[in-house]
This record gives C-alpha cells, structure tokens and sequence, in this order.
C-alpha cells in the first residue's frame, strides 16, 4: 500500500506476522524479498519457465544457462545503463529497446 502526500514524501506500509524486531531491519527484510521476486519473475519471463531438451541434465544446463542470462542483465541495468528508469526496464522491454535492431 502506498500512499503520496502533496509534497512528494511517499509512505510505504507493510504488515508481517514477526513477533519481534526492530522496524529498520524489518523493512530491509521486506525489500530484500521483493528484490528477491522480482528477480524470479524476470528470469521467468528470460526462460526459466520452459524446458525445452529431453533429459535432467540438458535441462538441468538450461537452467543454468538462464541463471547466467538472469545475472548478465542485472549486471548490465547496475553498470551500464544510466537512465533511472532504463535499470527498471524488465527482460521484455530491455528485449525491445536495447536488443533488437530495426532495419533501416
């Protein structure tokens, strides 16, 4: 839930069942965890979810080959691109903008 007052200031609120700690540390605990789904969910939309060879092992190297894929983009949003909103452009988006070349 967030709420924006007219000044800008955004307030963020969560709720846990953790029967103690101090707020800081919860919150950390709350952002990490959403960085932590983000991340599955773009290397979802990078191939995790298909499994296209026969056996265990070549799919098991599928994974692996996306986990790579998964680490260079986020890699490339930390280092190389500049732009605010450019480091939260997911997998599709990266795909359209950055990866693709149209013919001229």
């Amino acid at each position: 839930l967030r709420i924006t007052d007219h000044e800008g200031m955004r307030i963020t609120a969560f709720a846990t069942n953790s029967p103690r700690g101090q707020l800081p540390v919860l919150e950390l605990r709350h952002r990490r965890r959403a960085r932590c789904e983000d991340r599955i969910r773009n290397a979802k939309d990078l191939g995790l979810m298909k499994f296209p060879l026969q056996g265990f092992a070549q799919n098991q190297l599928w994974c692996q080959i996306v986990q790579l894929a998964s680490e260079l983009v986020a890699w490339m949003q930390a280092i190389a691109l500049t732009g605010h909103d450019a480091r939260k452009w997911e997998p599709k988006r990266l795909r359209a903008r950055l990866f693709e070349i149209p013919a001229t």
